[in-house]
């Protein structure tokens, strides 16, 4: 084979590669390697195609942006391309940009060197000091309008304060979400049964592209800018001008610095790479610009990425040390979690003893073996996790890791569904560590608010008084005032705690009962749909699906839960213990839209207007759904509704009726 052929070939394998990356990574927000690791391939590729120039393909992923668009959302094209920036990974390749701005440039200069947010880019327009647009990435040139998501975010303001700003201007930033609502986000889904997040980056990217915007609200997300675009910015200077937003109310890094030469960015890219991990957000380097928008100009733009600004990446914090045992955990919902414990190694500031491997796929894709040597990471420097082994260190009678075959807890041979992968344990009314796991979900506080800890929990199952979260509203007096650590006081105060949650209203009942992915948000939305749980109980699989959120791994799961006659023999006793299992008369309004579902498009006057006409829809019983399809029943439209929305409406023969309409309809 010819040098040229064999060129050729290595081209087409690494387009297919990082095409595959780009849609893990920006439409599943489910990345397979690490950012240092693709940007190797990159490179290569990038390379390969310079020496090789007739193999060029407009389509390679080398000369576009990666793309995050979801075509649930509304698109538009942004007012300035939105690219990415080159990336460089040490000292040698700073100097030579810095000797290549030298070279173009013939005047004085300065650099602002800025912290390289880990999280989402985002783009929003303001006219007239008022937030119209919230645009992601991509791909460079389009992308999804996520306004009402953004709006969510506390840090970003909807009017501009003070004055000087331009009629119309965007901002770019990145959407983040900080270590303390990461961490909250993680153990929620943890204890509903969900996959955590590997990061906050894929956390944030997640929350951004969900449909509903109340559920974004409660992620915890953060935004900071770095970036303005317009025709009439009030100052030449890029540091400046984001000095200038500061005091129009946006969320400028205070870390943010202008220098004077390349010793400057040295020592700031020094600085950060030791201090990285004090920060309560993640950053993955460090971004250096041109200060002068006039000489950003003079310097331009290559297809993908301006001349005039660089991206030091810093060389993820990764640490070699011995396996010594596997743990496999059993949750609550029967998910089994697999845990490494390594020799105790320090990285990244903190000394780490436990890793986690994923699942039972991770651990054949690394190929790991007992007494290994591992390689552990900090994701998002927050969770460590095992991503490589060093397989020569590995001794010769060393054994693989195997996943087991049955429950470690209870001994039940464990399933696997069909699109996840996780195992679980199927004995869920057996198996010691989901009974424990069940009752301390019921009693926290966001569900029945029963003001007892995991340690009375475990006094009261290893006594035998509980097996169930029924056998609560059972106990008496004289049971609990024999053990341990029990008093008068403390027994009345555990008395009285579980009366007072037969007060607790339904939805967080329904979030109590623990039904795997039914979460504290879709519990809400359930109970206000269904309004007691008989109805819920008896609810078809179509009915479920027809609900806002719910999709069909949802209905499936709530399904089985209610064709458990253990879960329906528990929920009896529950309603003769006296909880509420309806919603109140106050709270129910008609349910006349039932069954029907509606797109709401264009422009109502304001935002505010546009969510109350949705949240009509689903008070009176409808779904509100994002994009067009067959199931659609009703268009409601605004001024300037969108486009696509209204040509596939007409060519489905959905009807598209004004506001004025609609409110006939739920007179």
């Amino acid at each position: 084979m010819t040098n040229k052929q064999s060129a050729k070939n290595r081209i087409e394998y690494l387009r297919n590669l990082i095409n595959d990356l780009d849609y893990h990574y920006y439409v599943l927000a489910k990345p397979k390697i690490s950012d240092y690791e693709y940007d190797l391939l990159m490179k290569e590729l990038i390379e390969l195609e310079k020496k090789y120039p007739e193999f060029f393909d407009p389509n390679s992923p080398s000369v576009r942006v990666g793309d995050d668009r979801n075509t649930e959302f509304e698109q538009d094209k942004h007012r300035f391309p939105m690219l990415s920036l080159s990336n460089v990974y040490n000292k040698e390749e700073l100097l030579e940009f810095d000797n290549r701005i030298r070279k173009s440039l013939n005047d004085k200069y300065f650099y602002v060197c800025e912290l390289k947010f880990d999280g989402v880019s985002i783009s929003l327009t303001y006219e007239n000091g008022r937030l119209v647009k919230a645009l992601t990435r991509g791909d460079g040139t389009v992308g999804d309008i996520v306004t009402d998501n953004v709006k969510t975010i506390k840090s970003i303001p909807l009017i501009l304060r003070g004055k000087g700003y331009p009629d119309l201007f965007e901002i770019r930033g990145e959407i983040i979400m900080p270590f303390k609502s990461f961490e909250k986000l993680n153990k929620e889904r943890e204890e509903e049964g969900l996959q955590t997040f590997a990061n906050p980056r894929n956390a944030a990217a997640g929350s951004l592209k969900l449909q509903n915007s109340k559920e974004v609200a409660r992620r915890g997300l953060d935004a900071y800018f770095y970036y303005l675009s317009s025709e009439n910015l009030p100052s030449d200077s890029h540091f400046e001008n984001l000095q200038l937003a500061k005091n129009w109310g946006f969320k400028i890094s205070e870390h943010i610095k202008k220098v004077d030469d390349i010793q400057g960015i040295m020592n700031y890219v020094e600085k950060w790479e030791n201090q990285k991990n004090n920060l309560p957000f993640a950053i993955d380097g460090i971004v250096i610009k041109i200060d002068s928008l006039r000489q950003q100009e003079l310097l331009g733009y290559t297809a993908k990425a301006p001349r005039w600004a660089i991206a030091f990446k810093f060389k993820p914090d990764t640490a070699l040390t011995k396996l010594l045992s596997v743990d496999f955990q059993v949750g609550r919902t029967g998910a089994v979690t697999p845990v490494a414990n390594v020799e105790p190694v320090q990285l990244a500031g903190t000394t780490v003893k436990r890793s986690t491997l994923h699942n039972a796929d991770y651990i054949k894709i690394i190929d790991l073996h007992y007494d290994d040597y591992v390689y552990i990471q900090k994701a998002g420097e927050i969770i460590p996790q095992i991503i490589g082994v060093e397989k020569e260190k590995r001794p010769k009678d060393a054994k693989p890791v195997i996943f087991p075959e049955f429950c470690p807890e209870c001994g039940t041979k464990l399933v696997r569904n069909e699109s996840e992968a996780i195992f679980y344990c199927p004995n869920n009314n057996g198996c010691p560590p989901q009974l424990k796991g069940k009752i301390e979900h019921f009693v926290s506080r966001k569900a029945m608010n029963i003001k007892t800890g995991e340690a009375t929990v475990d006094l009261l199952f290893d006594a035998g008084l509980i097996k169930n979260v029924a056998d609560l509203y059972s106990l008496k007096y004289e049971d609990i005032i024999k053990l341990e650590r029990f008093a008068d006081k403390s027994t009345k105060n555990l008395l009285q705690s579980i009366e007072e949650s037969k007060q607790v209203p339904f939805e967080r009942v329904l979030y109590a009962l623990g039904i795997r992915y039914v979460g504290e948000s879709l519990s809400k939305t359930l109970a206000k749909h269904f309004k007691s749980i008989d109805n819920l109980m008896n609810a078809s699989f179509d009915e479920l699906v027809a609900v806002e959120e719910v999709g069909e791994k949802i209905a499936q799961s709530v399904i089985d839960y209610f064709k458990d006659e253990n879960n329906r023999k528990l929920i009896e006793r529950l309603k003769n213990a006296g909880l509420q299992m309806s919603v109140k008369e106050d709270q129910q309004t008609t349910n006349i839209l039932h069954g029907k579902s509606f797109v709401v498009t264009g422009n109502f006057g304001t935002p505010q207007r546009r969510k109350e006409i949705e949240q009509l829809v689903e008070k009176y019983g409808g779904k509100k759904v994002s994009s067009v399809s067959k199931n659609t029943d009703y268009i409601i439209a605004g001024e300037k509704p969108g486009s696509s929305k209204i040509k596939k409406a007409t060519e489905l023969n959905i009807p598209i009726i004004s506001e004025q309409d609609f409110l006939e309809m739920i007179k």
